[in-house]
């Protein structure tokens, strides 16, 4: 039977082992902002203060806890309503527990705070609002998950996948961290935790997934291809993020025979964007997530509107996360860059990359995001990529969806690259293929019966001193591509 001394060793290892975040705090000595801590705590869903720990986790140990007990019960009894505490000393470490709460909201000296990330945050009573569904109610990614079953949905394919992305110790059995980092209380799964660790995230909410779709010129009359993404939210916002880049354009930037390639839009700012969408959506709506890609915008749409208290005015300064839960567990993923700075990041992406600030549109129920496409010109049909030389174009973006000439992107690239004779081996490289007879057959070969290059040892095509050249018909068509150097 493990005696008191172990449990208390064991709990204290387990929060040290998780660091600070939004269910944990560390306090070097004292009480002074402790109130401000347990009433963030209480409007969240609850939390651990450990006094005696340094800001990097060191155990610094507090003396007298009698009496530090008594200063901190004095405290919790001054806010309003009173919050119940537990405290416990777990070594010379002292516990402080603040359980969830059923009054919210909470405030201590007259001021409002919510835990947001690892710090807490004063909120205004119109902005707090927001956070509950009802006067007394918790936030939904906070609440219980009846659907999830421990047993069946606890996959450990899933719950490995989980403990790396959150950096939880490789030791520290599942149980423990999803309750130490208020995803499980009581045995059962909070509904941020079923989103966490989902197989198919619709088995616990049916519209929680994102549908993304591809339209032909600038409305939704004619769809070109969709998708829907639907396995955990981290999962989901990084197969999103995908989808998008395949289907915008991206130059190809040759130098020397390496291949960079530079989506027409910020990858950074899309992804700021798609991560915003799914973690501050209303994830009481029926509806999900939409991504629409048009011939001159892509646009990505959240249901849930702007939380109270906020204006368009307020964004990229203000910050109340719908799903707090959530968002603190992606925050600790590294999904999420800066705590509150994500309408203003996307902004300044888009202007350091040199494109058009992307839009923002909001009505009570929808928020949108639209990101302005560069310009194409109508001449250009080269699939979605264009190729150019290093310094060979300012503009890079040389291209648009469909494609006249039939040819593959690849097939441009080893076009351009042929302008002076090449060895199959350099043609390799530059596309990192490694099969060189699917090599052969896939991209040389119709580009040789089509007259677009030709072998310059034409007798021998084995040959070891094989070299490709691009021909006169296939430098025309570079030319009326506007893509030669």
């Amino acid at each position: 039977m493990p005696s008191s001394f172990d449990h208390s060793v064991t709990r204290l290892s387990a929060l040290l082992a998780l660091g600070e975040g939004f269910s944990t705090e560390f306090k070097r000595s004292g009480t002074a902002n402790l109130g401000r801590e347990i009433c963030a705590f209480a409007n969240a869903s609850g939390g651990v203060i450990l006094i005696g720990v340094s800001d990097a986790g060191e155990i610094i140990g507090v003396s007298d806890h009698n009496r530090l007990k008594s200063e901190v019960q004095a405290i919790a009894r001054t806010t309003d309503p009173p919050i119940a505490l537990e405290i416990e000393s777990l070594g010379n470490v002292l516990a402080v527990t603040v359980p969830m709460q059923k009054n919210k909201p909470y405030s201590f000296g007259g001021k409002f705070f919510i835990r947001e990330g690892a710090s807490s945050q004063q909120m205004s009573r119109a902005e707090i609002r927001e956070l509950f569904y009802e006067e007394g109610l918790i936030h939904f990614d906070e609440m219980p998950c009846p659907r999830f079953s421990l047993e069946k949905d606890l996959l450990d394919d899933n719950w490995q996948r989980f403990r790396s992305r959150a950096k939880i110790p490789a030791d520290m059995d599942a149980q423990t961290a999803l309750e130490n980092l208020h995803l499980l209380k009581d045995g059962q799964m909070s509904n941020a935790g079923a989103w966490l660790l989902a197989q198919d995230i619709r088995k616990f909410n049916i519209s929680a997934d994102v549908a993304c779709a591809l339209f032909l010129g600038t409305d939704k009359v004619h769809i070109l291809d969709r998708r829907s993404f639907h396995a955990d939210v981290y999962s989901i916002i990084s197969d999103t993020v995908s989808y998008i880049l395949t289907k915008i354009n991206v130059a190809y930037i040759i130098r020397h025979v390496k291949r960079e390639e530079r989506p027409e839009l910020p990858e950074e700012a899309l992804r700021e964007a798609v991560v915003n969408a799914v973690a501050h959506r209303s994830y009481r709506s029926t509806a999900n997530v939409q991504v629409y890609i048009f011939k001159d915008r892509v646009e990505i749409v959240s249901p849930g509107g702007l939380p109270a208290g906020m204006t368009e005015a307020d964004l990229g300064s203000k910050s109340i996360p719908r799903n707090p839960l959530l968002f603190a567990i992606l925050h600790r993923m590294n999904a999420v860059e800066h705590i509150g700075s994500g309408i203003k990041r996307i902004r300044s992406l888009c202007r350091e990359y040199g494109v058009e600030e992307a839009k923002i549109e909001v009505s009570e129920n929808w928020f949108t995001i639209i990101f302005p496409r560069p310009e194409v010109p109508e001449s250009n049909h080269l699939d979605n990529a264009s190729i150019v030389a290093e310094g060979s174009h300012s503009d890079l973006f040389k291209a648009s969806s469909g494609t006249k000439s039939g040819l593959s992107r690849d097939q441009v690239a080893i076009m351009f690259q042929c302008l002076s004779e090449q060895p199959i081996t350099e043609l390799m490289t530059l596309l990192e293929r490694k099969n060189r007879s699917k090599f052969r057959s896939q991209l040389l070969t119709p580009l040789l019966e089509n007259e677009l290059l030709a072998m310059t040892v034409p007798d021998k095509p084995q040959s070891s001193k094989q070299k490709y050249r691009l021909t006169d018909k296939g430098r025309k068509m570079l030319n009326n591509l506007n893509l030669q150097p």
